[in-house]
């Protein structure tokens, strides 16, 4: 079949558009049930009710693993805010809203954060092993009831389209710290703008009756995962900055 040029790609994955149907094409490395995995995380989503786009197939296209998706048609709460900063407390809000509405969902089926964070850190091969056994023994310290978290929820990753708004990209999803989730974000944020970050992590504070403390008291351990995910030489110095700090 032939595909065109890709509208975008990412670590795993091209992304193409194709008879109004977002085509998700893996790379040859994955595992062989890697698509599945993933739209069965997206279905799920779906079934709880929140603005996800349908899954359509889960099929082989061209030797490849793809998913077979609804388009959304419309612009992300970022490229928004990106054309105009004055909108970004507005835009913030909104996405805060409807990350908490994802938050008070229970997700049993979902891979467990705690396995899914363990599972990254041990792999990283640029942490000492002293390090790898302070974070295990940090994440093995925490208690909390598990909840449904998107693991990679920004303003990019929201679209808005004909009065909806809808989530997308839930291959990092998983079942547990609603915390751990907002840190991820916050994460996320402050290696994108400081004063966007801030403004995250206050504004969520605020709406959910959490602190600071309690979200940030997982940043090292995020940090130590987001290792494993290949980020390039500046970010991976200032993760692995956050990860000394903590263990020293």
């Amino acid at each position: 079949m032939k595909l065109g040029i890709p509208m975008a790609r990412g670590n795993t994955a091209e992304i193409y558009l194709r008879d109004n149907k977002i085509i998700k094409l893996f790379n040859d490395y994955l595992p062989y049930n890697e698509a599945k995995y993933e739209a069965n995380k997206q279905k799920l989503a779906y079934s709880l009710g929140l603005s996800v786009p349908k899954i359509v197939d889960v099929t082989v296209i061209n030797r490849k693993q793809a998913i077979i998706m609804e388009y959304i048609r419309g612009n992300t709460f970022g490229d928004i805010v990106l054309e105009n900063m004055d909108k970004a407390e507005y835009y913030m809000n909104k996405s805060i809203d409807i990350q908490r509405k994802v938050h008070s969902m229970q997700a049993d089926s979902l891979e467990l954060m705690k396995d899914k964070l363990r599972r990254q850190i041990v792999q990283v091969n640029i942490l000492e092993k002293r390090y790898k056994e302070s974070l295990l023994h940090k994440l093995d310290s925490f208690v909390y009831e598990n909840r449904l978290c998107h693991g990679d929820y920004h303003l990019f990753n929201l679209i808005a389209s004909d009065n909806k708004v809808t989530i997308i990209d839930w291959v990092d999803s998983s079942s547990g710290d609603i915390r751990a989730d907002v840190c991820r974000s916050y994460l996320l944020y402050s290696e994108l703008s400081r004063d966007l970050a801030e403004m995250y992590l206050k504004l969520y504070c605020i709406k959910s009756g959490l602190t600071e403390e309690e979200i940030v008291q997982w940043m090292p351990i995020i940090a130590g995962a987001r290792l494993s995910e290949y980020p390039s030489k500046e970010k991976a110095e200032y993760l692995l900055d956050i990860v000394v700090q903590y263990c020293s």
